[in-house]
């Protein structure tokens, strides 16, 4: 097993520790969910609320891991391996502070979600773009639109772009913390804009290409 991976599934083993922990000390019921302004608005029994996140940890590390074996173009994934591996680490120990957040609602530690979600989203988007930066051209991770797959060079101008976005767009979570009551809007809307973009994006620079291509045709 990598070093890398045992990290990960230390973090994984150390989700399901904490859960059977504070299992006899946790409410019947409890708090898993919050709506837009801070306040819970969603309820679960004391096992599921527990274990759920660690289940859903579990499953989504072990898709992380299967990914770079399976991919048919996993020799591209080796050439950024460090940063998606970097992404990895990072996603799980967001994963555990939500973890450790819930448990500590439900300990009666009440902190607005508002303040302390955008800090961790801000630092994986920002760091999703350095992961869009350095990324080449596989089946699972990335940008991956008809247009990037099929073009090597549409693959890497997309991904530039994408990289400063996604840089952009976690600078302006962490900024929603000046607005607490609308840090929702600081987080989706600028993830929206950046999706929907970078697909138009995608396809006119593949569509730019081909006309580059006939163009050269035709002169020859």
């Amino acid at each position: 097993m990598k070093r890398i991976e045992a990290i990960i599934l230390g973090l994984v083993l150390l989700s399901f520790m904490v859960s059977l922990y504070f299992y006899p000390l946790m409410p019947e019921k409890i708090a898993i969910h919050w709506n837009v302004q801070g306040q819970v608005d969603g309820y679960a029994s004391k096992f599921p609320g527990l274990f759920i996140l660690p289940f859903l940890f579990t499953g989504i590390v072990l898709l992380f891991i299967t990914i770079p074996k399976v991919d048919p173009l996993k020799e591209n994934i080796e050439r950024f391996r460090k940063y998606y591996d970097g992404f990895i680490i990072l996603f799980s120990a967001f994963m555990v502070f939500i973890h450790l957040y819930v448990i500590s609602w439900n300990m009666g530690i009440r902190i607005s979600p508002n303040m302390v979600l955008p800090i961790g989203l801000g630092l994986l988007f920002f760091y999703c773009g350095i992961l869009c930066e350095n990324a080449k051209r596989n089946w699972f991770i990335g940008i991956r639109t008809p247009w990037t797959l099929s073009s090597e060079k549409v693959w890497e101008r997309t991904h530039k772009v994408g990289g400063r976005l996604f840089k952009a767009c976690g600078v302006i979570s962490i900024i929603g913390l000046l607005f607490p009551s609308h840090v929702a809007y600081f987080i989706l809307i600028p993830v929206m804009f950046a999706a929907a973009f970078l697909i138009v994006f995608s396809y006119f620079a593949y569509q730019k290409e081909m006309r580059q291509l006939d163009e050269g045709v035709s002169k020859s």
